[in-house]
């Protein structure tokens, strides 16, 4: 049976390819310390249906090419907000009056009071 990884869409630049980061827990084998390992691994997604942020499950194959080893399963979750979402709602500050901007820039530089 193929091994199945479940991680996070962090990158789908390349055509039907995306790269998955795993992230598991390892304890220190002196200290017994747990700490995050993260890898990343190239998976084949055929129809191009995974984004950056999706959470998905992978699973072991055949050599597809030098780096991919890994098909897309299945979208386990899709992030409520995205990162390319939030740059087309993002809200632009108004300008100041002009008076004002003036008046910052008759000040000068101010000096530190000791």
């Amino acid at each position: 049976m193929a091994k199945q990884l479940t991680g996070t869409v962090s990158s789908n630049k390349g055509d039907k390819t995306i790269i998955v980061t795993v992230q598991t827990r390892k304890t220190h084998p002196l200290y017994r310390k747990q700490y995050l390992v993260s890898k990343k691994f190239m998976a084949h997604d055929a129809k191009n249906e995974a984004k950056p942020g999706d959470k998905v499950i992978i699973t072991e194959t055949r050599p597809i090419s030098t780096r991919k080893r890994h098909t897309l399963s299945r979208i386990i979750e899709r992030p409520s907000l995205r990162a390319d979402s939030l740059a087309a709602t993002k809200v632009e500050e108004p300008e100041r009056p002009a008076s004002k901007a003036k008046a910052d820039e008759s000040e000068g530089p101010r000096e530190r009071s000791s």
